[in-house]
């Protein structure tokens, strides 16, 4: 007898219509992913003829436009309140915000240079600081960033711990846009090294070291004020150097770098931001700042290695050794002076008289009994006041006149 099998409607088990319809979003999903891949190829070939036929202009357009951008150095160094001191700790912050909402390298750099420019044009105070940098970074995610991952004002006042209420954002980035005459178009670091890449292989490695240099340069005031093209430069060719890449021909682009943009990039890498480096330590960055930590260890060893011996500390007191062949040259000293040992002549203690040597003798018996030559005089005769050793006798004391 045959039983008709009841349908469960049970979320557990499945049925031959699911498997149709997984299949179906199987293949829905693989189509989209191939328009997808499509689209980008599509665009990376009009981007490569743009580059072809517009290259040059793009260039010495961004080269016209980062040195409009530019902040200055000293009228930042004039601020009251804030000062040079307070800066790393603001980078972290905006560098944290920056890593949580997941948005475009660009995105950091162009953050950082509207903060700079607003604080080369306006007094900030303290309290304002952390206020004027999420404003910075809220205007530049709007810029330059895909649109959902642009931040809310809601969650930017929940990072500052609402220590800053929804009108305070909302004025301050209407303040920051007026203070930058609407001009947030700066051409960043970034740009300029996809500008440098662009014609060459894809080496993931090269282009997040560089990044990861320029972000170090952004903690110091000395590189405030570099432009970004000879940044990118700089950092590209230290970032070459360290992991062991080819420089670039002389005829490139990316080979006029300034030395002393390059030399005091390479001052600055030892002492790199804590959050900075876990950031550039994960996998999706290559993880250079652990390859930039390991070769500074092997520079460190390798001038250790080099580096002239220190000699060791000599005592002061060296015990003399006397010389056990009277051939050996050695260092002249003065001879010991032992008591029980006639050794040279013998300063008397007072100076001697005629009286003491023997008459028709050119010797005279001095301590131990032992003869000594007459100490030599003048021939020539001289005044009696200018006689050394001549007898003279006084009066007795009662005859001599008191002085009184």
């Amino acid at each position: 007898m045959a039983y008709y099998k009841q349908p469960c409607d049970s979320y557990f088990v499945e049925s031959h219509d699911d498997h149709e319809m997984r299949f179906r979003e199987e293949i829905k999903e693989r189509e989209a992913h191939v328009k997808r891949q499509t689209q980008l190829a599509i665009a990376e070939d009009l981007s490569q003829l743009a580059i072809y036929e517009y290259g040059d202009c793009i260039q010495q357009h961004m080269e016209d436009m980062e040195g409009k951008t530019l902040p200055d150095v000293a009228a930042i160094d004039i601020q009251t309140e804030i000062q040079w001191f307070m800066r790393p700790y603001l980078l972290d912050f905006l560098i944290e915000a920056h890593s949580a909402f997941a948005l475009l390298p660009e995105t950091l750099f162009l953050t950082i240079n509207l903060l700079d420019r607003y604080c080369s044009r306006r007094v900030v105070y303290k309290k304002h600081y952390q206020l004027v940098g999420c404003c910075a970074l809220l205007v530049a995610a709007k810029y330059g960033d895909r649109k959902d991952r642009v931040p809310t004002i809601k969650e930017l006042k929940a990072m500052c711990c609402a220590l800053y209420d929804d009108d305070m954002f909302t004025q301050m980035e209407w303040h920051v846009l007026q203070t930058v005459d609407w001009l947030v178009g700066h051409p960043t670091v970034d740009n300029f090294l996809q500008l440098a890449l662009d014609h060459l292989p894809y080496d993931p490695e090269v282009e997040h070291m560089a990044c990861f240099i320029s972000e170090i340069a952004m903690f110091h005031k000395e590189f405030v004020s570099i432009r970004p093209s000879d940044m990118a430069r700089s950092s590209l060719a230290l970032a070459r150097f360290i992991l062991g890449r080819a420089q670039a021909s002389d005829n490139e682009w990316a080979a006029k770098y300034e030395h002393k943009t390059l030399y005091g990039l390479s001052q600055q890498l030892h002492r790199p931001s804590s959050i900075l480096s876990r950031k550039y330590s994960t996998a999706h960055l290559s993880r250079v700042s652990i390859t930039l930590e390991d070769f500074l260890t092997r520079q460190a060893s390798i001038i250790r290695c080099y580096a002239p011996p220190t000699p060791p500390a000599e005592t002061c007191t060296e015990s003399r050794k006397q010389p056990n062949s009277n051939n050996m040259p050695v260092t002249p000293t003065k001879p010991y002076f032992v008591t029980h040992l006639n050794n040279g002549c013998l300063t008397p203690p007072i100076t001697p008289t005629n009286q003491e040597y023997i008459a028709g003798s050119t010797t005279c018996m001095g301590m131990g009994g032992f003869s000594r030559p007459l100490t030599p005089t003048s021939m020539t005769s001289q005044p009696s006041n200018h006689q050394y050793g001549a007898s003279c006798s006084l009066p007795p004391i009662s005859q001599i006149a008191p002085m009184f």
